[in-house]
């Protein structure tokens, strides 16, 4: 039974769209930030496509917001404080030390690690969207998922390389991965809504969900011989509107321009 078309079940599918949109909002932010940075300019170019990929899944989640009467999809995207944000700790971690307009001194293997981590983790969501009671969110999984499929290849081939090529690699690779899982808890969580996001039958359960991602998880770290990582309890739950500060400073980064002139057109 999941009460489609009652006022708590368009709550439950407005909290789902918020924690589906931030991830995938932050995500690619944090992507952003190494335009012209990767190792090489091939490399380069295949990030940017995907962040832009990214940003694209996030602006349909926001869309349907939108539909649904919280406001444009750029106000939401743009204007919202960090208290009213849903993304997972994972997303809003900074690449590294530094700036990326001024001495960045960025990870190459945690930004691998974390986009891997992620990465699996959306497609384990997405393939438990396709069966959703609100049809929208189904037609949405289905989109992403063409996409989605080229963006696990690519950060798997990237894991398993770096995790097998040389001593030096796997162990900063091993060492990226611990630091990549101390955030992760959230990830696969729906938070303090957990009950009603699924009594609405909109995604799968947290538990078949984890199922999910180890399934998919499985083959890659048995090729490159490292235990599977546990997912941890959660420091704290973005989904419940926990953050650090780094989502403050992300925030103001991002909606500067947007911030300038609110009455544009862009």
């Amino acid at each position: 039974m999941n009460n489609e078309g009652t006022p708590d079940y368009k709550k439950a599918v407005i909290t789902l769209l918020y924690q589906l949109a931030d991830d995938d909002y932050l995500f690619s932010y944090r992507g952003s930030e190494w335009l012209g940075l990767a190792p090489h300019i091939e490399e380069d170019v295949a990030f940017s496509s995907i962040t832009q990929d990214t940003m694209g899944h996030a602006n349909l989640y926001y869309t349907l917001l939108e539909e649904l009467g919280e406001g444009t999809s750029d106000a939401l995207s743009q204007l919202r404080p960090k208290e009213e944000r849903c993304n997972s700790l994972l997303v809003e971690r900074p690449n590294g030390e530094g700036y990326y307009k001024e001495a960045p001194n960025y990870d190459w293997g945690y930004a691998i690690a974390r986009n891997f981590v992620y990465t699996t983790a959306k497609k384990a969501k997405i393939d438990a969207l396709k069966a959703s009671s609100y049809a929208p969110i189904r037609e949405v999984a289905m989109k992403i998922s063409t996409e989605l499929y080229y963006h696990q290849m690519h950060w798997t081939t990237w894991f398993t390389q770096l995790c097998t090529a040389t001593e030096e690699s796997r162990s900063r690779m091993i060492a990226a991965l611990q630091e990549v899982m101390k955030d992760a808890g959230d990830l696969l969580s729906f938070g303090q809504s957990v009950t009603d996001i699924t009594a609405c039958e909109l995604i799968e359960s947290e538990a078949a969900i984890k199922e999910r991602w180890l399934a998919i998880v499985t083959p890659t770290f048995e090729a490159v011989e490292i235990p599977i990582p546990e997912l941890p309890a959660p420091i704290i739950n973005g989904r419940n509107g926990q953050h650090t500060d780094d989502l403050t400073s992300a925030i103001e980064t991002m909606s500067e321009v947007y911030r300038s002139d609110l009455a544009a057109s862009w």
